[in-house]
C-alpha cells in the first residue's frame, strides 16, 4: 500500500508533526514515523524512516521537522533518491519542487509558525516540477 505523505519529526518538531497528522489525515494518506511525544530523541532515527519510504515508492512525498530544519534536511539527504529542501516560506517551498523537484519537505519548527507550515505543505503538494531546464539540473545531483 502506498501513502501520499511519511512524516517524522525530532523532539523540537513534535508539536508541530501532530498538529499536521490531525490536520491533514482526512486528505491524505499519511504514515506517521514518529516520534510519539516530545520526549528527547535522535532526529537521524525518523528522517531515515521517512527518507526510506519515499525513496523505496511507500510514500509519494515526505515532510519532516526538527528545530532548525538542518538536521533532518543532512540526513534524508544521504539517501540516493531524496531530495529534502529545508524551507522557511511558502515561496521557498514552491520552488524547491518547481525547480528542484523536491520530494521531501523539512522545516524548522523553532522559527515558522504552524500556519506558515500548513501553507508551506499546501504550496509543497501542490505544485509540480517543471522539468525543462530543471531537470537536467536535477539529473545532476546524484552521485
Amino acid at each position: 500500500m502506498s501513502f501520499s505523505l511519511a512524516i517524522g519529526a525530532d523532539h523540537a518538531g513534535f508539536t508541530y508533526k501532530s498538529a499536521v497528522v490531525d490536520w491533514l489525515s482526512e486528505q491524505e494518506r499519511i504514515i506517521d514515523f514518529g516520534p510519539n511525544s516530545a520526549e528527547a530523541v535522535d532526529y537521524p532515527d525518523y528522517a531515515h524512516k521517512v527518507a526510506e519510504a519515499v525513496e523505496k515508492g511507500h510514500a509519494k512525498f515526505g515532510v519532516l521537522f526538527c528545530g532548525s530544519g538542518n538536521g533532518v534536511a543532512m540526513t534524508a539527504n544521504k539517501h540516493q533518491g531524496i531530495r529534502a529542501a529545508l524551507c522557511w516560506t511558502p515561496e521557498l517551498a514552491g520552488l524547491a519542487r518547481q525547480h528542484n523537484n523536491a520530494n521531501v519537505l523539512c522545516i524548522p519548527a523553532r522559527f515558522v509558525s504552524l500556519d506558515e507550515t500548513k501553507k508551506m505543505i499546501e504550496v509543497f503538494l501542490g505544485t509540480h516540477f517543471e522539468g525543462g531546464r530543471h531537470e537536467r539540473r536535477v539529473d545532476k545531483i546524484s552521485c
